[in-house]
């Protein structure tokens, strides 16, 4: 923890003085133009990624990505809850559900592996890994990259069962992306729908 807490203080005296102009429009109220759903992995920093600003993004992330099924329930509200609140209140423009290579939570879908000990990582991501129509992508990735990259497709499927999200895309005021960032690479991939590639930014 010496780390963080040095890391806190660093900012306030430092980083913060020196984007004081940038914290004074946002110190009442927030405008961020993008919602980025993407993994809590540890390795991935959506600021960083995207090279944002505070104030940019409204950030939701949960293992593997996931977007749950439209549905009014009591069930995975804090992410639904977020996706409302972003469309509804804050008018965001754009909403890119991002993925990323050696995702655990992919590998823990497709790999059989016994999660009774994980109750609720289990029911989690027991609601991925259903897409009937998988991409086969080529040679250009990895087997394991595969699974990764039908997983962002699935969830932009799943956003789309949400009637608030349809809705603004015919009135062409919300638009949907699909990304995929290689770890190793420092590499970060568009979905092109039409052609059903990820192309490289």
């Amino acid at each position: 923890m010496r780390d963080i807490f040095k890391g806190a203080k660093a900012f306030q005296e430092i980083e913060y003085p020196k984007r004081k102009k940038v914290f004074d429009k946002i110190k009442i109220n927030q405008k961020p133009h993008t919602l980025f759903i993407g993994c809590s992995d540890s390795r991935i920093s959506p600021d960083m990624i995207t090279q944002s600003l505070p104030g940019e993004l409204f950030v939701v992330r949960n293992i593997a990505n996931i977007v749950p099924h439209y549905d009014i329930n009591e069930a995975f509200l804090a992410t639904t809850s977020a996706i409302e609140y972003a469309v509804e209140v804050l008018n965001v423009k754009n909403i890119i559900v991002c993925g990323h290579s050696k995702c655990g939570g992919c590998k823990a879908m497709h790999s059989g592996q016994n999660l009774d000990h994980l109750p609720h990582v289990k029911k989690w991501i027991e609601m991925s890994c259903h897409n009937s129509q998988q991409v086969d992508f080529g040679d250009k990735f990895s087997a394991d990259s595969k699974v990764e990259l039908n997983n962002v497709i699935e969830q932009l499927d799943k956003l789309k069962t949400y009637p608030f999200i349809n809705e603004k895309i015919e009135e062409k005021k919300l638009k949907i992306f699909g990304w995929y960032y290689d770890i190793g690479e420092g590499s970060v991939y568009n979905y092109d729908k039409e052609e059903k590639v990820f192309k490289r930014i």
